[in-house]
């Protein structure tokens, strides 16, 4: 018998976390996390994770679990979520995964590539050439090695650009290559939800949230964060870089506030990008979520868990 489990995806400030909240008090779940920035405990408001109070009111799974100074790779993740699934299936309740890192979900509903283990002195040494030639001349460096990942990683995009280099560098087989030979499924069945609020509205929420996260203390966590390295992935907290450039002194704090929203509307557009072109056959929820919605999704699951065979009939 295949263990249920509902996915909860959708961009930044959609509703995800309220959504989640809600399915859990009402069937009984266990809110399980997949955004790879609300891992790490020293980022509560930067990372809008969920409040105390909410923590309080239901069971949170992989929230704030990590320093900023550790790497959460996707199967690091994975591995920790399939236990999380299972645990929460053993006792009874009902496993509702939520975030809107799709690396993180694809790797959950799809599997992982076996890329085998990458020798340390390989690691060291593309994230010490990426540090030395910048992240521009790095990419043309991966375009003459790894063409295929070259052309799908931004050149802002250190972490990946780095791990490209080592998997090419360590096996001679494209990280590409690898991701095609992905790893046997859990048995799981999903029913998937997808947040997809209209654009003008996503927007509007995401300037809302972030000027909200300033007042709530989003400067503070930002000074913490000065002294990490840039390379970790921590750093790439939407908004840390434009918070950091006002502690430094470089703009003001009105302008901080306004090219970070700008970043985070650009963020939650290339999410709602990736949620249409690669999330499986998802109940789309064509606006933000709200008070009104609830019933119909509390509907729409209820007929999942009654009526849908399981995989193993």
């Amino acid at each position: 018998m295949s263990t249920d489990v509902v996915l909860v995806a959708g961009p930044t400030a959609s509703g995800k976390s309220a959504l989640a909240l809600d399915l859990a008090e009402r069937f009984g779940g266990v809110v399980i996390n997949a955004d790879a920035m609300q891992v790490y405990g020293e980022m509560r408001v930067l990372t809008a994770r969920p409040s105390l109070a909410d923590e309080a009111r239901v069971p949170h799974r992989l929230y704030g679990f990590l320093p900023v100074t550790e790497i959460c790779s996707a199967g690091r993740w994975r591995a920790l979520a399939v236990e999380a699934v299972h645990a929460v299936h053993a006792a009874g309740g009902l496993p509702i995964i939520v975030g809107g890192t799709g690396l993180y979900l694809k790797a959950l509903t799809e599997g992982l590539s076996p890329v085998p283990p990458i020798p340390a002195a390989t690691r060291t040494s593309a994230r010490a050439r990426l540090e030395t030639l910048g992240a521009k001349v790095f990419h043309a460096a991966l375009a003459l090695r790894d063409p295929v990942m070259a052309a799908r990683l931004r050149p802002s995009d250190r972490q990946r650009l780095a791990r490209a280099m080592e998997v090419i560098e360590a096996t001679g087989v494209s990280l590409a290559d690898w991701q095609g030979r992905a790893s046997a499924k859990e048995g799981f069945r999903f029913f998937t939800l997808l947040l997809a609020p209209p654009r003008g509205a996503l927007n509007a929420a995401c300037d809302a949230r972030f000027r909200k996260m300033v007042e709530a203390g989003a400067l503070d966590e930002a000074r913490a964060m000065r002294v990490l390295d840039p390379v970790l992935p921590a750093t790439r907290a939407v908004g840390l870089r434009e918070l950091i450039r006002h502690l430094d002194g470089e703009i003001a704090l009105e302008e901080a506030v306004s090219l970070a929203q700008v970043a985070t509307r650009q963020y939650a557009k290339r999410q709602m990008t990736w949620f249409r072109n690669q999330l499986h056959d998802p109940t789309v929820l064509g606006e933000q979520y709200s008070e009104s919605a609830r019933q119909e999704i509390f509907s729409k699951i209820e007929h999942w868990q009654l009526t849908l065979p399981k995989a193993s009939d």
